[in-house]
């Protein structure tokens, strides 16, 4: 089978909901996608500080999911030997929360398959999802781009909207393996 290296954060997990709700509690006002595109929320004037957030130990404990990821998910675990993989270093104190989150939301995948790290530079797999360019720069396999507001003006790699066009992609990939 062949193994794909999946991202956790604004990939399977939906960081921006809560810092939304972090920036409207602190300033009165939710600001619009477009507000922040091609950044993070905390890189809004005056709110660098709520990146501070990542590190309190519970910030990842409730998490919205993507829409349609653990459907997809599962469906890739059936189909690939899939591995969750998230930066965890930097943010020491979000190993527990994550490792609750992961379990609690895909418990399709076994914990023997959770990769927690601090840079992603030394995953071998033939496939990454995840939403950073620079995760994927010297990555050597398939390199699949997430959709997230801070790389919409990223082109260097494929790009994956959604979970249905992340299912789309591997749908084809599983039928030209077949075929060949």
């Amino acid at each position: 089978m062949k193994r794909i290296a999946l991202d956790m954060d604004e990939v399977i997990a939906d960081v921006y909901p809560k810092f939304l709700d972090l920036y409207e509690a602190e300033f009165g006002y939710r600001p619009k996608a477009a507000e922040y595109e091609g950044g993070k929320i905390y890189d809004l004037p005056n709110a660098y500080h709520l990146r501070n957030h990542l590190h309190d130990p519970t910030f990842f404990s409730d998490l919205n999911v993507m829409k349609d990821s653990q459907e997809v998910v599962n469906w890739l675990t059936q189909n690939f030997d899939v591995y969750l993989i998230t930066s965890t270093m930097e943010f020491k104190n979000s190993l527990v929360a994550k490792y609750d989150w992961l379990s609690r939301n895909f418990p399709c995948i076994s914990w023997k398959k959770y990769i927690f790290c601090g840079e992603k530079t030394f995953i071998q797999a033939d496939y990454m999802i995840d939403d950073k360019g620079s995760n994927l720069e010297r990555f050597s396999g398939e390199k699949l781009l997430f959709t997230a507001s801070h790389n919409v003006k990223e082109t260097r790699f494929t790009r994956v909207n959604n979970w249905q066009e992340v299912k789309a992609y591997f749908e084809k990939e599983l039928a030209t393996s077949r075929n060949s």
